[in-house]
């Protein structure tokens, strides 16, 4: 039975890093509280009214009642537009944090039993949190949302067989119809209750199995969390207050017809958009139905392999791990029952550098994401520099394919360098700079010895009494 001190432990942050999954779950709560109050004025309805608010520029304009409720709520509720603008830039926070507390888990190989649990939450709430930002975004039914609409209607469609009875089981006869805002809006509001279940059952997986920990790493004051939390919560203020973002009156009611130019998606989501941009044109005839490779790639395939790669990751380092017979981090053999493959995941987190193969798969990953998210500013791109569009878009195409197996190999040298670096310390010792002089006439440079990381019994027992 676990100890009262054992639970506190728990909470207690041992590196900076461990603030990436306290920001996801603050930037959470805001999230809760400012879309509870956006409900109040909001009202999702698709039906057509004349805009009579505060804003000359649209008057006159006929509008749906989801745009006017969102103008209304922005220009005339006392504070609405603070409240948008906190709970749009907590949106995009939320997706950082949880991406870089993925990279940190990864990195350091937090996902291994008995944590496994723990990573595909993160994972799942990466793939939601995409999903609530795109169905938020729809929300306010301006030119801007008009255009991420259509886009999800294109990507249904391009679903093989099925596609075309799903968009009219989900929105109905004649798209957009008045069934698009009230079925996005539901989405919505089921894709946060899920949320807050997933980080709910995080929260009792730590309790349970503990924090992971760095070597020679001190915990925190007990205090850490409350102050992570008000400083989340005051950054997130502050850029609501300072920084606009999603101005809808500048973009005007929604057009099938219609969309911005220079528009591009949320931070996250622009890998999805660098993909669509560079993959050509391809069809594929099948009988009588026809797949347009050119949507489906880019935007269910690519997604789809790369969540299940990242679900799939701590199964298949533990089966090619058991397969060939590897020691532990500390060179000792494994030995045979469930605790002992535990031991591991209970000691110690791994440095970056002592596993290559892992921290080059992450980089490669990372900047094929990178290059796909350059890649959704092809047109930019193309201007700044007086380029031709489609030679921006070719290399693209190629640099995709092989910039990330370049970032895997100089990463794994980088990494091997800094294992013989570490190694030839821990031989020599630690170089002082002082200069002694022995009793035979000769110099010599004083060396100390390599500073010995220690464990921290409470830690490499796992939190456990």
């Amino acid at each position: 039975m676990r100890s009262l001190s054992a639970k506190r432990r728990s909470f207690q942050f041992s590196h900076w890093s461990f603030m990436f999954a306290e920001i996801a779950v603050w930037s959470f709560v805001v999230l809760a509280v400012t879309g509870a109050v956006l409900m109040v004025f909001y009202d999702p309805g698709m039906s057509r009214v004349t805009y009579d608010g505060s804003y000359g520029l649209l008057r006159g304009v006929f509008v749906s009642k989801a745009f006017d409720s969102t103008l209304h709520l922005s220009l005339e509720v006392r504070g609405g537009l603070l409240i948008r603008q906190v709970h749009h830039w907590a949106a995009l926070v939320f997706v950082a944090a949880v991406v870089s507390q993925l990279l940190r888990v990864f990195l350091t190989g937090a996902f291994r039993r008995p944590r496994t649990g723990q990573w595909l939450i993160w994972v799942t709430l990466l793939a939601l949190g995409m999903a609530a930002g795109e169905t938020g975004n729809v929300l306010p039914d301006d030119l801007m949302s008009g255009g991420s609409m259509w886009l999800i209607v294109s990507v249904v469609q391009s679903i093989p067989v099925v596609g075309t009875w799903v968009l009219s089981l989900l929105f109905g006869q004649g798209f957009p119809g008045d069934r698009v805002i009230p079925v996005m809006y539901g989405g919505h509001l089921l894709i946060a209750v899920v949320v807050a279940v997933l980080l709910v059952a995080r929260e009792l997986l730590v309790r349970r199995h503990g924090h992971s920990r760095f070597v020679a790493s001190l915990p925190a004051p007990r205090r850490a969390r409350p102050m992570m939390a008000l400083a989340t919560i005051g950054t997130l203020i502050i850029l609501g207050f300072g920084f606009q973002i999603a101005p809808i009156w500048l973009y005007g009611p929604a057009k099938p017809t219609q969309i911005s130019a220079g528009s591009v998606p949320d931070w996250y989501m622009g890998f999805l958009d660098g993909a669509l941009r560079i993959m050509p044109g391809w069809e594929l005839t099948i009988g009588d139905h026809t797949l347009s490779l050119a949507v489906l790639v880019p935007t269910l395939v690519v997604p789809g392999v790369f969540f299940t790669a990242l679900a799939a990751y701590p199964m298949a380092e533990r089966f090619l791990l058991s397969r060939r017979g590897r020691r532990d981090a500390l060179g000792r053999p494994k030995t045979s029952g469930r605790m002992a493959r535990e031991t591991l995941a209970h000691d110690l987190l791994d440095r970056p550098r002592e596993t290559p193969v892992k921290t080059g798969i992450a980089v490669a990953g990372v900047t094929f994401y990178g290059l796909l998210w350059a890649a959704a500013a092809n047109d930019q791109i193309a201007v700044q520099f007086q380029l031709a569009v489609e030679a921006v878009t070719i290399f693209f195409r190629f640099a995709v394919l092989i910039g990330p197996v370049i970032a895997f190999v100089v990463t794994r040298w980088i990494c091997l360098a800094l294992q013989q670096t570490d190694h030839d310390v821990a031989e020599h010792g630690v170089e002082t700079g002082i200069i002694t002089r022995s009793p035979d006439g000769g110099f010599h440079e004083r060396l100390e010895p390599a500073r010995q990381e220690r464990r921290d019994p409470a830690i490499t027992s796992g939190g456990r009494s």
